[in-house]
């Protein structure tokens, strides 16, 4: 079971604050507003073996932005980092093999941490979460670190280290977010159309996909069995609904990052998706993990364009290595 450290939320708290629900960890502002909860447990209607994601994300209003177990893909999760089809490489004991043997056999572990289950199994394999820390906070900032293991029959195959950053500015919520995918041995992920990072968004309401130019009208919807079919590299993308349940407009925009693979973008199925597999398969190594960055901002209304283009050359920037900083943190 996790250990999980947390701040109590009490009258006239000046910090943002960390604790425990039913079902995961949650995050409020100072006055007490709920940004995110962290999922550690599978609620009754996600078809997934995996929990390990954040539902709700709400708007400053307090408007759930977020989808989790969608009536047309219950395996979708709200924010989640889920491969779609991978393979683990595990070198082949060849002590007992013949004089004439090949050098470099391995034997090999296929693997769906998505929860689709088309392209590799996802029987068996599960992110479990081990911990959930508040690293520090403020009257204008919360800082957690999350750690996963991804497993395939209980064994561990990958550790996931995750650095969160929750802050309110000019009217929107800001989730910084890097992912270090740190593999026992070689992890090879196919080229896919779709993967990876992704924010399920609501889905019952008018709505659309903006980026920097505006609406996206000119390009047609990506189909999962063709990687090209991706939209192109953006700095950001953004999709906003008009909630039939309130008639309120909301929306998520999702910034890339410089330093992550080469992107196209999945968005589909009331869904934004930077996909890094999209251009070909990649490797990870067990000495050399992988970091992902994406910046997550939750606004009430249209798209606020100039804020977002503010918030993404401002992310673009930022090119210290989030662990190693986050460590110098801890240590004082």
């Amino acid at each position: 079971m996790a250990t999980m450290l947390f701040t109590k939320n009490v009258i006239g708290a000046t910090a943002f604050t960390l604790s425990p629900t039913s079902e995961g960890m949650q995050v409020k502002t100072p006055d007490g507003r709920v940004v995110l909860e962290y999922k550690t447990k599978i609620p009754a209607d996600v078809q997934s073996p995996s929990a390990a994601y954040f539902d709700p994300v709400n708007t400053p209003s307090g408007e759930r932005v977020s989808n989790a177990g969608p009536d047309d893909h219950p395996w979708h999760r709200g924010i989640f980092l889920g491969i779609l089809a991978s393979e683990f490489r595990t070198p082949a004991d060849t002590s007992k093999a013949p004089p004439n043997h090949l050098e470099g056999a391995y034997n090999i572990k296929r693997a769906d941490f998505w929860a689709w289950g088309l392209y590799a199994p996802r029987e068996g394999r599960v992110i479990k979460n081990r911990d959930v820390r508040l690293i520090s906070a403020d009257e204008k900032h919360a800082r957690l670190e999350i750690v996963n293991e991804w497993l395939i029959d209980n064994k561990k195959m990958v550790e996931e280290t995750n650095e969160v950053t929750v802050t309110e500015r000019d009217g929107v919520f800001v989730i910084d977010l890097a992912y270090r995918i740190a593999p026992i041995v070689d992890l090879v992920l196919d080229q896919t159309a779709f993967g990876g990072f992704v924010f399920q968004a609501q889905k019952y309401g008018e709505s659309y996909y903006s980026n920097a130019s505006g609406k996206v009208t000119d390009l047609p919807g990506p189909h999962y069995s063709l990687p090209d079919s991706d939209w192109p590299s953006e700095p950001w993308y953004d999709y906003s609904i008009k909630l039939k349940s309130d008639g309120k407009l909301v929306g998520v925009a999702i910034l890339d990052h410089p330093m992550n693979p080469p992107t196209r973008w999945h968005n589909t199925l009331w869904m934004i998706n930077p996909c890094t597999t999209t251009f070909g398969s990649q490797i990870i190594h067990p000495n050399a993990p992988q970091i992902l960055r994406y910046r997550v901002v939750v606004h009430d209304g249209p798209p606020p364009t100039e804020t977002i283009q503010k918030l993404s050359v401002e992310w673009r920037g930022i090119r210290s290595d989030p662990f190693t900083t986050q460590a110098a943190s801890i240590a004082k």
